[in-house]
């Protein structure tokens, strides 16, 4: 049989490999001087003699390390230190980022000392803002203070204020029709502060046209008036032949996951399904039921299927933008010493692209090239492992998951991975977590895209994508990363599953050299951080475990 280096056995359940490490270190240092490295509280020296052992170095039982490979086999492995682990199970609510105390801000700490100086206010202001660059960035980027932020705001750029208020209506634009930005890193750093006053991200980076003329070609608003979302062309874009972006407009400002509504939600996956049905039907001549306005939801389903229809009377030809590509970087940040830590755009966002399904190629004679998506990495393993095993790889997928055991075989905790499910769809922690707080988001249903993803599956992808940033907003994350995996248009494999995988990064695990070599290490058991996620729900939402049908007993 092919080996296929994966957790998920054709049987239906999990396999992981356990690290029992003895070994002995043969000691080839030279010096025997022991430094002196500090003294206790009587005055009597503490020297490091533990580091200067005399002989070789035996470790007849090392730490236990738990080693599964990801689902994905191009995705790595994981590794569970069981020490840290064992710890994280006896409280799952451990597991989560504490939030920094607010504490009073550097210019109310500047207005306190000015005070006692016997100075006025525009003393604290001159202050603070005379502080180096890297004190102001990290003000942007924490502080909880108006006063602070919008002072902050003014020294980034130029901008215009209404005289009769001094609130700000825009910025100050230079001849070549650019805004006056004069701190670059301030900017975006302080304009991502959700406790920036409204009406200042309005000017900064809310107003349509104020980040450049990206062309408004579509929108969405919901029944209430509550949510409401604008689609932006990107023509020129990092991503080839363009893609789009579903904004939320000025009206409906939403910084943090707690913000986001599942109308917002369902109202930029709408215009995500929307563009693409409209691109792929105009291949076959098929026009859309009207322009100038959003579909109905009648409207958006019966172009989906009207595409189907045609693709099977075209004898099942794939058009020539055949693959989906969507991602949503929520959160930001800007350390001081200059790193942007987070992809993000200013304001929560989803972009959306289609990926062509052969391009010229830069070798004469060898034909087309086949450009990269994702979802096909998972497409051809889920090939290989049916041809290998003889069975499905995502029924097998979805049997380990919902018949779990944990590594540490106790019975007495919970061994339930999912932290939200309904009929349709399923959000989970995966076995082999990557980014070591990874959830993934999978259709229960065979459905390998959008285009071959009914209304029912569609709406719970959309609440699942939403319950996803909440449990994971709830333990603290701050920057998350999402993304699609599909498979091609009109592709014949009947059982891949729409799959959407969220990557928090961590204050702790900023990507380096294990990460590098896709070795992604956790001090947790993922059982354990499905429950500290449905727990993050129950607060948040409370809805984490009335919505985990068919799954096992514990948790």
């Amino acid at each position: 049989m092919t080996l296929i280096k994966s957790c998920v056995h054709p049987s239906g359940t999990f396999t992981w490999g356990v690290h029992r490490p003895r070994f002995r270190a043969q000691n080839m240092r030279v010096s025997d001087d022991i430094p002196g490295i500090g003294r206790l509280g009587d005055g009597s020296a503490v020297k490091s003699r533990a580091n200067f052992p005399p002989g070789p170095v035996d470790e007849p039982e090392g730490s236990v390390i738990l080693e599964t490979p990801n689902a994905f086999p191009f995705r790595g492995t994981s590794y569970v230190i069981r020490s840290a682990a064992d710890e994280k199970a006896k409280d799952p609510g451990a597991i989560r980022i504490e939030a920094p105390s607010p504490g009073p801000s550097t210019l109310e700490i500047l207005r306190k000392w000015t005070r006692e100086k016997g100075m006025d206010d525009r003393e604290a202001r001159r202050l603070f803002l005379d502080m180096p660059e890297p004190l102001l960035l990290a003000a942007a980027a924490t502080s909880r203070d108006p006063d602070e932020l919008t002072l902050l705001a003014r020294r980034a750029c130029g901008m215009v204020f209404d005289p009769r208020t001094g609130r700000p209506t825009g910025l100050e634009f230079e001849e070549q029709g650019r805004p006056r930005i004069r701190r670059g890193d301030l900017f975006e750093t302080v304009s991502n502060n959700p406790f920036l006053p409204d009406d200042y991200k309005w000017a900064m980076v809310l107003n349509p046209g104020v980040q450049g003329g990206s062309e408004i070609v579509g929108e969405y608003s919901d029944k209430t008036g509550k949510s409401h979302v604008l689609e932006y062309l990107r023509r020129n874009s990092y991503i080839p032949w363009g893609h789009y972006a579903a904004n939320m407009a000025r009206d409906s400002v939403r910084y943090r996951a707690r913000d986001l509504s599942l109308a917002d939600v369902s109202g930029m996956r709408t215009l995500y399904c929307q563009r693409t049905y409209l691109r792929v039907a105009e291949e076959w001549g098929i026009d859309p039921p009207a322009v100038r306005r959003l579909l109905s939801e009648d409207e958006i389903e019966s172009l989906r299927l009207r595409i189907l229809d045609a693709m099977r009377a075209d004898g099942g030809r794939r058009p020539g933008f055949d693959r989906t590509l969507w991602g949503w970087n929520l959160g930001f940040d800007f350390s001081p010493s200059g790193y942007r830590l987070h992809a993000s755009h200013q304001q929560i966002h989803q972009q959306f692209a289609l990926v062509p399904s052969r391009i010229e190629s830069s070798m004469e004679g060898e034909g087309n090239f086949s450009p990269y998506a994702w979802g096909d990495l998972i497409a051809d393993f889920s090939r290989d492992y049916e041809k290998a095993h003889g069975r499905d790889f995502f029924g097998a997928f979805l049997q380990a998951v919902s018949e779990n055991r944990r590594a540490d075989g106790r019975g007495d905790l919970p061994d339930r991975l999912a932290a939200w499910e309904d009929g349709e769809a399923i959000l989970f922690a995966p076995k082999a977590q990557t980014s070591q707080w990874e959830l993934l988001l999978m259709a229960k249903k065979p459905a390998g895209n959008i285009l071959e993803a009914g209304p029912e599956t569609r709406r719970s992808l959309d609440r699942g994508i939403l319950m996803a940033a909440r449990a994971l907003s709830g333990l603290g994350a701050s920057m998350i990363t999402v993304s699609e995996a599909s498979k091609p248009f009109g592709a014949p494999d009947k059982t891949q599953r729409l799959m959407y995988s969220f990557f928090p990064r961590l204050p702790w695990s900023p990507g380096a050299f294990s990460e590098g070599q896709l070795r992604w290490i956790s001090g947790h058991y993922p059982e354990d951080f499905a429950a500290a996620c449905r727990m993050a729900l129950d607060r948040e939402t409370g809805d984490g475990h009335s919505k985990t049908n068919g799954l096992k007993k514990n948790g």
